[in-house]
C-alpha cells in the first residue's frame, strides 16, 4: 500500500510530505483546490507521461517520490530483483523528476531506471480510476480489454495475437508464392547458377594465403637461388668461410683459455657462434635442395589467383568474403524454394492455423465466466443504484477468427425491466452511464492484485442515497485494499475510514495548494460544507454528524 508521497514544486503545490493510511480515505475540498492534482503527481511518480507543465511557475523542477510497502506475492520482488533493484527493508520508492523543459527522469530505489522500467513497477502498487474512465467503457477494444482483464486472460489474449500474425504471414507468403511463380523461378535461377559458380571454385580463405606465398616464391625463385648459393659459399665454402674461419679462432681461444681462465666466456661465445652457424649452412643447404625454376607450377598459381580475383571481383567482395557470400547465397535459396512451394507453404499455414485455434479457443474459454461473472455482479449493483430492475450483460458474439479471438465484447444494459438489452453505448444516460462504470470499475478491482486503488472523481453525475451506495461499496472494497478517493459528495466522503480536507490559498502573492487530515470534528465541519455550502448552519453540522455516526458537539 502507499504509505508516504512526496511533492514539490508540482503545479500550484510548492511542499508536501503526505502520511496515508490503509481502508478508504476521501480527499476532498472546493473544486480547483487541488485535489487532482495530488493524484497526477502519484501518477508520474507511478510512470505517468510528463511535460513541462507539471513544474510549479518560477522553479527549476517538480520532484515526486511515492514509497509504497512491497506487496505480498513475490510478483514484485521478483522484478525487482530480475531488474538488480534492490528492496530489503521491504520498501520500494518511486521518484520522478520533471524538469522545466520537458526532461524527465527516474528512480526505484534510489537507482536510475527508464520511465517504462518506473510504469511497469507502478502497475504492480496503484491502480488509477480518472473520472472519465467510464467514457472508455464506450469503445470495444476497452470492453475486451477489461473481460480479459477480469479474467485474467491478458497472457492469453497476448498469445493470440502473436498467433494471428504467424499464421496470416504465412498465408500471405502462400498466396504470393501462388501468384508470382514465374519471378520467383527466375530468381531462384540466377541465384542457384551463382552459387555453383561460387561452388565449382573450391576457395577456401586459406587457400588465399597458402597460393599468394606460394606465388611470391616461385616468381621470385632465380633470386632466391642466387642468394642462396652465395651465402652457401660464404659460409661453408673454402678457407675463408666463416664456418671454417670460426672453429679456427675456436682452436685458438680454446688454448689461450687453458692458460687464462679469464678467456672461458669469450670460448663458450665463439663454441655457440660455430654451432649456429654450422645448423644455419645445413638449413640453408636444404632450402636450395627445394629450391627449382617450375614456370609451369607458377603459371598454375597465377591462373588460380586470377580465377579467384574476378569471381571476387563480380560479385564486389574480397577474396576472403566468397565462402562467407556462398554460405549467406545458400541460405537464401534455402528460403526461397521454401517459401516458393505453395504445398508446404499451405502446410505450415495449416500447423499455425491449428496453434491459433487451439489459443483463441483457451481465451474464450477463459472469457466466458469472467464474462457471465461480471454481468451478474453488476446487474445486482445496479440494482442498489437506483436502477431497480436493470440488467447488464457481457455479451460474447461469434465473430471471423481476428487477432483479438474469435468472439467480439460488447456491454449490453437494460435501464428497466421493459427495456431490452441494448448496447451501453446507444441507450445509457450520463447517470446511467456513471453509475454501471462505477460498478463495472469496483468489481474488477476487486480482482486485481494491485494493493492501492484510486478513484478520481469517478462519482462524477450521481447523488442522494446513490451516493451513499457508492460510498459503502467503496468502503466495503477498502477492507481488501487502500482505497482512495476524490470526491465532492459528502455521501461519499462520510462512508471512508479517514478524510483529508485540499484547501488553496495566497502566500507570497503565489497560490499554493495545502492539505489537512481531519479529525472527527473537522470532518463534521467538512462535509457539513459539502452538504450546506458557504453558510453553514448548525442543523447542516447535526446531519453531518448523523451521516458519520457520531453526535455533534453544541
Amino acid at each position: 500500500m502507499l504509505r508516504r508521497l512526496t511533492i514539490r514544486d508540482f503545479v500550484i503545490v510548492d511542499r508536501l510530505e503526505l502520511e496515508f493510511q490503509s481502508g478508504f480515505g476521501a480527499l476532498t475540498g472546493e473544486t480547483g483546490a487541488g485535489k487532482s492534482i495530488l493524484l497526477d503527481a502519484l501518477g508520474l511518480a507511478l510512470g505517468g507521461r510528463a511535460d513541462a507543465g507539471a513544474v510549479r511557475i518560477g522553479r527549476d523542477k517538480a520532484d515526486i517520490a511515492a514509497e509504497f510497502e512491497l506487496p505480498a506475492g513475490g510478483g514484485l520482488s521478483d522484478w525487482l530483483a530480475a531488474q538488480d533493484l534492490p528492496a530489503d527493508d521491504g520498501m520500494v520508492i518511486l521518484r520522478r523528476v520533471v524538469e522545466s523543459g520537458g526532461r524527465s527522469r527516474a528512480w526505484i530505489n534510489g537507482v536510475p531506471v527508464t520511465q517504462a522500467q518506473l510504469r511497469e513497477a507502478g502497475d504492480w502498487l496503484a491502480d488509477i480510476h480518472g473520472q472519465h474512465a467510464h467514457h472508455a467503457l464506450l469503445r470495444g477494444d476497452a470492453q475486451r480489454a477489461l473481460i480479459d482483464a477480469h479474467a485474467g486472460a491478458a497472457a492469453l489474449a497476448s498469445d493470440v495475437a502473436v498467433r494471428f500474425r504467424a499464421w496470416q504471414q504465412l498465408a500471405e507468403l502462400r498466396r504470393a508464392a501462388e501468384q508470382d511463380s514465374a519471378a520467383s523461378e527466375r530468381e531462384r535461377e540466377l541465384l542457384a547458377w551463382q552459387i555453383g559458380e561460387l561452388r565449382d571454385l573450391a576457395f577456401a580463405p586459406e587457400e588465399w594465403v597458402e597460393i599468394n606465398h606460394e606465388h611470391s616464391r616461385l616468381a621470385h625463385a632465380a633470386g632466391l637461388m642466387e642468394g642462396a648459393d652465395e651465402a652457401l659459399a660464404t659460409l661453408g665454402e673454402g678457407d675463408g668461410a666463416v664456418t671454417y674461419l670460426l672453429r679456427h679462432i675456436g682452436v685458438r681461444v680454446d688454448a689461450m683459455a687453458d692458460i687464462d681462465p679469464g678467456l672461458g666466456d669469450v670460448r663458450e661465445l665463439l663454441a655457440g657462434a660455430a654451432i649456429q652457424a654450422d645448423e644455419a649452412l645445413h638449413a640453408l643447404r636444404r632450402y636450395r635442395d627445394r629450391l627449382d625454376l617450375d614456370p609451369q607450377r607458377l603459371a598454375e598459381i597465377e591462373r588460380r589467383i586470377g580465377a579467384v580475383t574476378d569471381v571476387a571481383r563480380k560479385y564486389r567482395v574480397d577474396p576472403e568474403g566468397l565462402p562467407e557470400l556462398l554460405e549467406t547465397w545458400t541460405g537464401k535459396l534455402e528460403e526461397m524454394v521454401a517459401r516458393a512451394d505453395p504445398v508446404h507453404l499451405a502446410e505450415q499455414e495449416a500447423q499455425a492455423r491449428r496453434a491459433y485455434d487451439e489459443a483463441a479457443a483457451r481465451l474464450s474459454a477463459a472469457r466466458r465466466p469472467a464474462a457471465d461473472r461480471l454481468s451478474r455482479e453488476v446487474s445486482e449493483a445496479m440494482q442498489t443504484l437506483a436502477m431497480a430492475g436493470g440488467q447488464f450483460a457481457a455479451v460474447l458474439e461469434p465473430c471471423a477468427p481476428s487477432a483479438h479471438g474469435v468472439e467480439t465484447v460488447e456491454f449490453r444494459v437494460a435501464a428497466n425491466p421493459s427495456q431490452p438489452l441494448r448496447p451501453l453505448a446507444k441507450v445509457a444516460s450520463g447517470g446511467e452511464l456513471s453509475r454501471i462504470g462505477l460498478a463495472i470499475q469496483v468489481m474488477t478491482s476487486r480482482d486485481s492484485a494491485t494493493p492501492t486503488l484510486i478513484f478520481d472523481e469517478v462519482d462524477v453525475g450521481i447523488g442522494g442515497g446513490v451516493a451513499e451506495i457508492v460510498g459503502k461499496l467503496l468502503h466495503r472494497l477498502g477492507q481488501e485494499r487502500q482505497v482512495l478517493c476524490v470526491t465532492h459528495l459528502p455521501q461519499v466522503a462520510a462512508c471512508a475510514d479517514w478524510q483529508w480536507n485540499i484547501a488553496k490559498s495566497n502566500r507570497d502573492n503565489e497560490v499554493v495548494s495545502a492539505v489537512t487530515p481531519l479529525e472527527m470534528d473537522g470532518r463534521i465541519e467538512e462535509i457539513a460544507r459539502m452538504l450546506g455550502g458557504v453558510n453553514i448552519t448548525d442543523t447542516t453540522r447535526r446531519h453531518a454528524a448523523e451521516m458519520l455516526g457520531v453526535t455533534a458537539a453544541p
